[in-house]
């Protein structure tokens, strides 16, 4: 379905509001609530804004896109016998590219349904609601709101920016904005958000340290837009550091002591989270969490043995981005034959990798998270979109700025604090390369890889290209094989796809053909939004 045609559907059924009642995942049916007789209470009101961190409108873009666009355009993963994520891999994207269409239509649906949420909360919300309690319930609405326009604007750059729903009805066809105004409205909602949101809520949403996390993030990514050279806007990096930074020695939160930890289920919305979505086990297709289905490297560790249609493969390139100590990280994101995983299919004495695959968001199956209604299209695993050590990185980056290295104390302090709870050695001082490994490293198969490269392309396009093409160069971007007795890695001997060589515009993707189709407007030169 088109955009436009989506966004119509949640202007016109507020009904479309899912949210919790004694948790984010006690979800009504879309019945039960509507704008015409909601918003009676803060109870409604939370109830509404918890609707925002998961269910159907994240669908598309959370399981199909998220990490196929963060890891496989950027070499960090390949999947050689789907038409769509071969075009990821080899820049041979068109317009018709599934994996486009839904990640564009995806996080348009969530914009129209953070929209709904936010004008029903302004204009019906009972007097009795206290203003403290409206604003914080828009801030949620709004930080959400941001965190879909940034990916908008990393992977498609000019897009159009809608705040109101209901001025499509007047105004169907779209022009885009310009990326620094896309950014910009980011960073308008975000410092809403940071201003309006507590400092502690319930386990699982956002807080002020969400927001300005956030915010670091998005003030270091616009630090590059419309600039060249390797430089960067330093008031831009200042603020990226003031926000990151305050998070990192204000907030009270610290990194989980053990990195393979954060990423099982037990420990789901644990303090290193600073934005997660929610999702249930067991509510069937097209609500919940699909990264299992999806990407298993073997149906045997997933619900009912149906997974793993797509499993992704580590790229040779990512592997040799673990030293030799990097053991905890390395086994917690992919996994290499022979290596040995306990907690999954333990009720069969455990798994052993047969090959090399993602490990990151394998939680196993029903009797291992003893949810016997867990289904293989629902994971109970909340997975993290922004966390702490993300916001740790950022604030070395932004203190790197435009040197070439730094040894300031705070950028070691956090940057080394990442890399101590890994087990690596620390370091004297910070580059711009040893920065985009060690977040590579850090992030991997959690889509950040592709914003990192993106991020770089802004301020130093002709070195972020050089980056992707010597990626290829090497062979890179291409699948191994692991011997678990002499424990060496072979890169494959089949040949990858052919890989067209990178330039600027492989940093952008199309924008799909079925929204051309109903808004041509799109193919015009962005305009101004502010």
């Amino acid at each position: 379905m088109k955009l436009i045609n989506k966004i119509f559907i949640i202007l016109l059924c507020a009904a479309a509001i899912v949210g919790c009642k004694k948790s984010f995942l006690d979800r009504p049916s879309n019945s039960q609530i509507s704008s015409n007789n909601f918003y009676k209470s803060t109870s409604d009101v939370r109830l509404a804004t918890a609707s925002l961190y998961g269910g159907s409108h994240w669908w598309s873009w959370a399981n199909e896109c998220w990490i196929p666009l963060g890891d496989v355009l950027s070499g960090t993963a390949s999947f050689p016998y789907n038409g769509d994520l071969v075009q990821l891999f080899t820049r041979t994207i068109t317009a018709q590219n599934g994996l486009v269409t839904r990640g564009w239509v995806g996080l348009y649906n969530t914009v129209a349904q953070c929209n709904t949420v936010i004008t029903a909360i302004q204009q019906q919300a009972d007097p009795s609601i206290s203003e403290a309690d409206k604003n914080a319930a828009i801030a949620e609405a709004r930080f959400i709101r941001a965190m879909a326009y940034y990916n908008l604007a990393i992977y498609w750059g000019a897009v159009p920016i809608i705040e109101d729903n209901s001025k499509l009805i007047k105004d169907p066809l779209l022009n885009r904005n310009i990326v620094s105004d896309v950014y910009k409205f980011v960073t308008k909602d975000l410092t809403y958000a940071a201003q309006y949101l507590p400092k502690t809520d319930q386990k699982g949403r956002v807080t002020t340290w969400s927001a300005q996390g956030m915010l670091g993030k998005a003030y270091l990514t616009m630090a590059g837009v419309g600039k060249s050279g390797g430089v960067r806007d330093q008031a831009l990096l200042d603020s990226a550091k003031k926000y990151a930074g305050n998070v990192c020695k204000n907030s009270g939160l610290n990194l989980m002591p053990s990195y393979y930890d954060v990423f099982k289920v037990q420990n789901n919305d644990n303090p290193e989270s600073l934005f997660s979505l929610q999702w249930a086990g067991g509510v069937g297709y097209g609500t919940g969490n699909a990264l299992q289905q999806l990407f298993a490297p073997d149906r045997i560790i997933t619900p009912q043995q149906q997974g793993g249609w797509m499993a992704l493969a580590p790229s040779y390139d990512l592997y040799r981005m673990y030293s030799a100590k990097d053991t905890v990280r390395r086994k917690a994101t992919i996994m290499l034959n022979g290596d040995f995983y306990p907690e999954l299919n333990a009720a069969g004495g455990g798994y052993k990798a047969k090959g090399t695959g993602m490990k990151k968001h394998m939680i196993g199956t029903e009797k291992d998270n003893n949810l016997p209604t867990m289904d293989s299209w629902s994971s109970p695993e909340h997975n993290a979109v922004l966390r702490l050590a993300d916001v740790y990185l950022v604030y070395a980056e932004a203190i790197l700025g435009n040197n070439s290295t730094t040894s300031d104390a705070d950028a070691l302090k956090y940057f080394n604090a990442v890399r101590a709870r890994a087990g690596v050695d620390i370091v004297t001082a910070v580059t711009p390369a040893l920065l985009r490994t060690e977040r590579r490293v850090e992030l991997a198969f959690e889509g950040q890889y592709w914003t990192d490269l993106v991020r770089y392309s802004y301020y130093d396009p002709t070195n972020a290209v050089k980056f992707l093409n010597d990626q290829d160069a090497t062979h890179g971007r291409i699948s191994f094989t692991y011997d678990p007795v002499t424990k060496i890695a072979k890169r494959d001997t089949i040949a990858p796809p052919l890989t067209l060589p990178a330039t600027i515009s492989s940093f952008t993707l199309p924008i799909p053909s079925s929204e051309l189709t109903t808004a041509p407007k799109l193919a015009e030169p962005p305009v101004p939004y502010y």
